[in-house]
């Protein structure tokens, strides 16, 4: 993690990454989880869709996110699809963002991941974030919720 990259949120408080499964989240952790998702994916982005598909709960589902005091800040997980491993619901927190939390959590992820392949749906404003990390475009851009996004791949590597 580079401090220098990232603008302090609270000056006095260290930023923590934390990854856990399902069953290894209390119940406060998980409400903090949900709450970012639903603070920033329904409320800011105006998107009335059922977050809660299921998959939170599966036992290969990885929850990775960063805290400070508590709080997360920032959020993904990631989901086993049998052929791939999936990267969603990848959140930032607003008065986070500009941090590179996005960005470290997208790094912890991939190498948590090792040498699979890796999916995801990107909003089609992020594309050129998620090629940073060797994803690309694998088919057309379609609309999600009202929101247009494309499906990315990152391969396999030997």
């Amino acid at each position: 993690m580079s401090a220098g990259r990232r603008k302090p949120y609270h000056v006095l408080v260290e930023m923590i990454f934390k990854t856990a499964t399902f069953a290894d989240l209390d119940a406060i952790t998980l409400y903090g989880l949900l709450k970012l998702r639903m603070d920033v994916f329904i409320v800011e982005q105006d998107c009335a869709y059922l977050d809660l598909d299921g998959r939170d709960t599966e036992p290969t589902t990885r929850h990775l996110w960063f805290e400070q005091d508590h709080e997360p800040l920032a959020y993904l997980r990631i989901l086993d699809d049998g052929t791939a491993a999936r990267i969603g619901r990848v959140v930032t927190a607003k008065q986070a963002r500009g941090n590179g939390l996005a960005g470290e959590l997208l790094t912890a992820a991939l190498v948590a991941i090792g040498r699979r392949a890796v999916a995801l749906n990107a909003q089609a404003h992020l594309t050129a974030f998620y090629t940073r990390y060797g994803f690309a475009p694998s088919g057309p851009e379609f609309l999600e919720d009202g929101i247009p996004h494309v499906p990315m791949l990152r391969p396999a590597t030997p």
